[in-house]
């Protein structure tokens, strides 16, 4: 070789563990620095955008911030300095590496919004060597508005690279028989921990408007394999769906996890457990929407024993599954 040449690093392999992203803190600005670049996205907010920007720029951003802010606090590991989906998907990440005893592969982390970006972390790895990169969108059914914006971030990043590294995407595992497990394990283990049985199981997906369904999204469809394969193996309390987080007056997929929480007691139904399967880390929507306003609701509606089950976050069944989702896409 040249002795001129420049030092290229080359042969390895990256793992890109991807997740939707969280604010740098609880602050107002860091709030709302965050909330635009996840509510500017087109995926997720399908209207005019010429329209939304002044909505978004004039009234959402002027009034959610304090709004997000004051939910953010509720459940923000002050010990640590971050929110639990920072710390669950940095813990992720350094389980997995762990799992190959490698220096060819390499194993690291991103926010679809927010820091530290796609962007930054493709350049990086490709600076390492990492001639091949496998993402894993953490989300476990497929939708536009989440992993297929994923793989928008991604491909934009590729585009600003003059040695492009070779990409596979793992697009969804939501019936994945370790993921299935997983879940079942965690619903047999909150379970063995609480002194009162449970009438029903709630598993809560984060929703999406309905018109995007209508337009082709398998978002819907996904989520209800997913619980159907749950129920197939634990059939011993029933499971039903609902979907949370809807956001403006438009439908959304429904039933609304929040009215079905306000309705169950009144059908005698006063003890559940609820489940977030769409979530691979604890996060604002779980611990504060869930836990701490669905609680609250539920409890308000004559309701007498509610418990969140946890997500998988960094538990060895998880990290075994992500294991399992990447061996599938390495060169033998």
């Amino acid at each position: 070789m040249n002795k001129d040449h420049p030092k290229i690093n080359y042969g390895k392999t990256g793992v890109l563990l991807i997740n939707l992203g969280t604010p740098d803190s609880t602050g107002w600005w860091d709030i709302r620095k965050y909330l635009k670049e996840f509510l500017s996205d087109r995926r997720v907010i399908e209207v005019n955008p010429f329209l939304w920007q002044i909505i978004l720029n004039l009234f959402i951003l002027t009034f959610r911030p304090s709004k997000t802010a004051k939910a953010y606090k509720e459940i923000w590991m002050k010990d640590k300095n971050m929110s639990p989906l920072r710390y669950y998907t940095m813990m992720q990440t350094q389980k997995l590496s762990k799992k190959f005893n490698t220096e060819d592969l390499i194993v690291d982390f991103a926010m679809r919004y927010g820091s530290p970006s796609i962007n930054v972390k493709i350049k990086d790895l490709r600076e390492k060597g990492c001639e091949n990169l496998i993402i894993l969108p953490l989300y476990p059914q497929y939708a536009s508005p989440t992993t297929a914006t994923v793989c928008d971030e991604v491909f934009r990043s590729l585009m600003k690279l003059r040695w492009q590294p070779s990409i596979q995407i793992v697009s969804h595992y939501e019936e994945n028989p370790l993921y299935i497990d997983a879940i079942i394990n965690s619903i047999k283990k909150k379970i063995s921990e609480i002194n009162w049985k449970p009438d029903l199981i709630v598993a809560s997906y984060h929703g999406i408007p309905k018109k995007y369904f209508d337009n082709g999204d398998p978002y819907h469809c996904y989520c209800m394999k997913t619980t159907r394969l749950l129920k197939e193996k634990f059939n011993s309390i029933d499971i039903m769906t609902t979907f949370q987080s809807r956001f403006g007056p438009q439908e959304w997929l429904t039933p609304y996890t929040d009215k079905t929480l306000e309705e169950i007691p009144k059908q005698g139904k006063k003890n559940i457990l609820v489940i977030c399967p769409g979530f691979a880390s604890d996060c604002v929507e779980t611990l504060e929407e869930i836990a701490i306003q669905g609680k609250e609701s539920f409890i308000d509606a004559g309701g007498e024993n509610f418990d969140l089950i946890p997500c998988l976050n960094d538990n060895e069944d998880h990290i075994n599954l992500l294991k399992n989702l990447v061996d599938a896409y390495l060169v033998k």
